[in-house]
C-alpha cells in the first residue's frame, strides 16, 4: 500500500466553512484518501509555506514539513501557499514565487525518491471580505490570488512535479470565499486518485 503525506492548510485540514468544524475524515479529501492508501493527513489551519507564521513552528510550512520528509513516502501531496496572500505579510508577487521556489526545493532536496502532487489554490472570493477571514485577507489577497497560477505552473515544470489546478475542476465556497464544501472535497479526491493512478 502506498504510503501518502498530505500536507497543507485547512483545506487539507477539512475546514468546514458552515460552522469552523473540521470534516470527518469520510468527507475530507485526505481523510477520503485514507480509505485507499497509508495516509498521514497533516493539514493545520492558518499555516502559511514560507512566510513566517506569528503562532509559530507548526503554523509555518517550511518549519514544520521538516519533520515528516524522513519517513519514505512514496507520495507527497501538497496544499498550500494561500495563507502568505494574507494581508500581514504584504508580500508581492515576485516574493511569493521565491518562497514557494525554497518551499518546494526543500522537499525535493528532502524527499528525492517522493513523487510530488501539487495542489494549486482555487482563487480567494470577494464574499470573504464579508466573513470572518475578512480581518485577515483583503482585496490586494484577492487580486494575488487570481495571479499565483503561473507560479505553480513553473514550479511544477522546473521540478517534474505533479500539478492539479483546483480552479479548473472546483471553487471555494460561497460561505466564506476561502473554503471547500463536502461535494468539492470529493471532486478533489476524485482527481487526487486519477492522478495518482497515473504514477502507477
Amino acid at each position: 500500500m502506498k504510503k501518502i503525506l498530505c500536507f497543507g492548510d485547512s483545506n487539507t485540514f477539512g475546514f468546514n466553512p458552515e460552522d469552523g468544524s473540521r470534516y470527518n475524515i469520510n468527507l475530507r479529501w485526505a481523510g477520503k484518501l485514507a480509505k485507499d492508501f497509508n495516509v498521514t493527513e497533516a493539514g493545520c489551519n492558518n499555516r502559511t509555506a514560507f512566510t513566517d507564521n506569528p503562532q509559530g513552528e507548526n503554523y509555518t510550512g517550511y518549519k514544520i514539513i521538516p519533520k515528516y520528509l524522513n519517513q519514505n513516502f512514496d507520495i507527497i501531496i501538497i496544499q498550500i501557499g494561500i495563507n502568505d496572500l494574507q494581508k500581514i505579510y504584504d508580500i508581492n508577487l515576485t516574493e511569493f514565487e521565491k518562497g514557494m521556489t525554497k518551499f518546494f526545493n526543500l522537499i525535493k532536496n528532502s524527499a528525492p525518491s517522493s513523487k510530488i502532487i501539487v495542489l494549486a489554490p482555487c482563487v480567494i472570493k470577494e464574499c470573504i471580505l464579508n466573513s470572518n477571514f475578512k480581518f485577515l485577507f483583503d482585496e490586494q489577497s484577492i487580486e494575488k490570488s487570481h495571479k499565483i497560477l503561473p507560479v505553480y505552473e513553473k514550479i511544477a515544470k522546473e521540478n517534474d512535479v505533479e500539478l492539479i489546478d483546483l480552479n479548473s475542476i472546483t471553487t471555494v465556497s460561497n460561505i466564506d470565499g476561502l473554503h471547500y464544501d463536502i461535494e468539492q472535497h470529493k471532486i478533489i479526491y476524485d482527481e487526487i486518485t486519477k492522478v495518482i493512478d497515473q504514477l502507477n
